[in-house]
């Protein structure tokens, strides 16, 4: 029997051992994407205890504590963060074959040297280790950063930020980490809600200091917030859609759906589709005239508990995969901005792996030979960043197009200690090499996978990105 969590850690045979240790393992990381909070990296936050940096928005735990049991007031109640922190150790054994295991255990050991198992008997002695060490130089939130290797994170920011915390700190020369912003317009668009949405058009016009009485003059102002990105160091946007969005429509329609929103009057569902579909081409001709990269988030089935929503609102543990139909619209999608010369760099990721392979097929259909990789399967995302749905996403890359152009894995997350993911990431990615070297499917030759392993882990990503050194 195999020891849990050591250094050979799903590494299941000597090529695969060598692959990891050798090129994959010290690798830096670029974190092309993520939710991590820019004010506690701009303040260099210290975390009062471990619930604070570890349980606190973090709605897979929350999920997982939910399904053990656990009542609400120990999960994002009013209870203490200790009685939380034990809440959350008593469910960690039930995670067994859960990717939590894993992910629970390779966080606590980096960057806290923690292999003890935790359970309800060690909860205790590890929540006071962890808190006494989270006090230390070594681990806040800028210092954890750098012990995990960290050189770009991309941040998630609407277009109304003032991106006042990226500005702090681009100008300390101290921390050479690059943390820069990523353009998310989704409430741009949603216009399902129009009290909602005018209330978010007002924002907008106060950030772009533009008067918005009409659909040009909103365009100008999105325009300006991308101008204002793009001079702090922004070079990708993203956008996160249930599923494309590409129906016929002319400049007059939306603009007359675009006035009728802000006279307070609902549109027909027609009406909200042309609208979408014309701010995503707006928004693909914005980041192609940039250099910019496009990503697109699809298939995820949100807030589906309406009485959770009420009591605790979005992002809290009640989403799902969706089942909504992807690929004639995602076609049309991106064949309208390839027809006007306008097609940026695009990355796209689905929530639902039986989309897999029509994503994989897909992004072919696009690549122009202007860019190695331009068109990219997006990593595994959301409940597909554990092994299975690495492997699948893996496999279905490999073998409809070309993996070794693949820009790698990325956090998408809220915690600062989500950083092993890549590590879970690059062990799944050589394993498979290594076992495909191992039985005779590839060749032999270390320098030759070596290489593309470290590609896939960093180099593809500096160079399909080109912003580092932006401070």
């Amino acid at each position: 029997m195999k020891p849990f969590l050591s250094d050979d850690f799903l590494l299941h045979n000597e090529s695969a051992r060598r692959l990891y240790h050798e090129f994959a393992g010290p690798m830096p990381i670029f974190d092309y994407h993520c939710h991590l909070p820019v004010e506690e990296i701009a303040n260099n936050k210290v975390f009062t205890n471990l619930t604070a940096i570890w349980l606190n928005g973090d709605h897979y735990k929350w999920r997982a504590m939910r399904a053990n049991g656990v009542d609400e007031n120990r999960i994002t109640g009013t209870a203490s963060d200790k009685e939380k922190f034990m809440a959350w150790a008593v469910t960690v054994p039930k995670t067994l074959r859960n990717p939590l295991y894993h992910w629970t255990h390779l966080e606590l050991k980096k960057p806290f040297g923690i292999t003890t198992l935790l359970n309800e008997h060690s909860g205790e002695h590890i929540y006071r280790r962890c808190s006494e060490l989270l006090q230390e130089d070594g681990f806040s939130a800028r210092a954890i950063l750098e012990r995990m290797n960290v050189k770009v994170i991309c941040t998630t920011d609407d277009p109304v930020d003032s991106l006042e915390h990226h500005r702090t700190i681009a100008a300390d020369a101290s921390f050479t980490i690059d943390v820069l912003p990523a353009f998310r317009p989704d409430k741009a668009m949603a216009v399902e809600d129009p009290a909602a949405f005018n209330l978010y058009v007002d924002r907008l016009a106060q950030a772009a200091d533009v008067h918005i009485s009409n659909y040009a003059e909103f365009l100008e102002s999105l325009h300006a917030r991308h101008s204002y990105f793009h001079a702090m160091g922004c070079r990708l946007s993203d956008h996160g859609l249930e599923q494309p969005s590409a129906v016929a429509f002319t400049g007059d329609q939306v603009a007359g759906a675009f006035a009728r929103i802000r006279s307070g009057r609902e549109i027909t569902v027609e009406q909200k589709l042309q609208f979408k579909s014309a701010m995503l081409i707006e928004f693909g001709i914005m980041d192609y005239e940039r250099g910019w990269t496009q990503q697109y988030h699809f298939g995820a089935l949100r807030n589906t508990n309406s009485r959770a929503f009420t009591a605790l609102g979005p992002d809290t543990g009640y989403d799902s995969i969706g089942d909504f139909p992807m690929g004639k619209a995602l076609a049309a999608m991106l064949d309208s901005l390839e027809a006007r010369g306008k097609l940026a760099r695009t990355i796209l990721y689905i929530l639902n792996p039986r989309d897999n392979e029509m994503i994989a097929t897909m992004i072919g259909n696009f690549q122009d030979g202007s860019v190695p990789g331009k068109m990219q399967f997006g990593s595994g995302w959301w409940f597909n960043d554990q092994k299975d749905g690495m492997e699948r996403h893996l496999n279905a890359l490999s073998n409809m197009g070309l993996l070794s152009r693949f820009v790698g894995m990325l956090t998408d997350s809220r915690s600062f200690l989500s950083y092993p993911r890549h590590e879970y990431f690059r062990r799944v990615l050589c394993n498979l090499f290594g076992t495909d070297m191992e039985n005779g499917e590839l060749p032999g030759d270390f320098e030759l996978v070596g290489s593309t392993i470290q590609d896939i882990c960093y180099h593809n990503a500096v160079n399909y990105f080109a912003m580092t050194g932006a401070k």
